[in-house]
Formats: C-alpha cells, sequence, structure tokens
C-alpha cells in the first residue's frame, strides 16, 4: 500500500495510476453508483473525490498516440520527471486513471492506494513566471480620469433602455387594444 499526502493549495498536479482489472469490469470501478458506493475512491483512500475531474483512459483508444503525447497535449505535463518517464508510460496497457489536483477537492488528504489501482507517478505542470515587466507604451502611462461607474456613459444606455422598455409597453397596449377592442 502506497501512502500520499496531498495538501490542500495543491495546483498542477497529476497523479497517474494503472488499473488492474480487466477491461469489463473497468467501468463499474470508475463509475459512483446512486447508493454513494465508488470503489475507485475506496482503492484511493479518498476522503472526497470530485468526479468530473477523475479521468480514466483506455490505453488502446489513444490509437496511434502514444500516451506521453496524451499527457503532455491534454495536461500540458513537461519537466525533467516527465520526459524521464514517458517510455514507461508509453509502455502501459489497459486503462489508466489520471487524477488531477482539482479532483481532491482542495482539502488537505492522505490516500492510502490499494489495489487494483498500481501509482506510476506524479508530475507537475511546468508553469512560467507571469511577465511584470512594465508596460512601454504611451497609452499605458498616467493616471486614470473620467467619473465613476454610473456617469455620464451609462446614463446614456440607461436611458436607451428605459425607452426601449416603455415603446414595448406601448406595442403591448395596442396589440392588447385591437385584440379585444374597444369596448
Amino acid at each position: 500500500m502506497i501512502q500520499m499526502t496531498v495538501p490542500d493549495h495543491e495546483t498542477g498536479v497529476l497523479r497517474i495510476f494503472v488499473i488492474d482489472l480487466p477491461p469489463e469490469t473497468v467501468d463499474r470501478f470508475v463509475t459512483e453508483a446512486a447508493t454513494g458506493e465508488w470503489p475507485v475512491r475506496y482503492a484511493l483512500g479518498a476522503s472526497l473525490l470530485r468526479e468530473a475531474y477523475v479521468e480514466t483512459v483506455a490505453i488502446r483508444d489513444l490509437g496511434a498516440m502514444p500516451l506521453s503525447t496524451y499527457l503532455a497535449e491534454g495536461y500540458g505535463l513537461t519537466g525533467d520527471d516527465f520526459r524521464a518517464a514517458r517510455p514507461q508510460l508509453d509502455a502501459l496497457k489497459g486503462h489508466v486513471l489520471l487524477l488531477p489536483s482539482a479532483a481532491l477537492g482542495r482539502i488537505e488528504q492522505h490516500l492510502k492506494i490499494s489495489p487494483p489501482l498500481r501509482w506510476i507517478g506524479t508530475f507537475s505542470e511546468d508553469t512560467r513566471p507571469a511577465d511584470l515587466t512594465p508596460l512601454r507604451s504611451k497609452s499605458a502611462k498616467g493616471i486614470l480620469s473620467g467619473g465613476p461607474a454610473g456617469g455620464p456613459a451609462s446614463r446614456g444606455s440607461s436611458t436607451l433602455l428605459k425607452l426601449l422598455v416603455m415603446g414595448l409597453g406601448i406595442i403591448v397596449l395596442a396589440v392588447l387594444f385591437l385584440a379585444f377592442g374597444f369596448r
């Protein structure tokens, strides 16, 4: 049994597991039943699991695309550890479970991985820091001017809206008058 702690602030991390089950039983394993029974959550030892973020991939469904390419393009995985694991990832058969940080609900969890899951690796997206270089154009310099929200510009569109509503009201009254006549 493998244990791992997932901190509540974790983002941009993908855990990959092989599902060691016959293909015909995988769907039952990864699908939450109406009763709340969810075998994959039990095998992860997760207290919370968000189904919308859990992905199961049948390797054969990728066709000629290697799993590592799918992960690089679909999840933005890069980095030295991912590059080193590509041959191992591409040699996998059967079904894999992809568990991104978002699937664990942003709460600290202590996972206890048990069969039929077999942990393959945990990979982080390589993120580039934001470019904080100051803008150099003339339009980016100076002080913002203009009135507060609700100033002259928004009053004009408010007046137009009032006129449209009044016009619509007049049309409705005219239709009612024509339909029922003046009696």
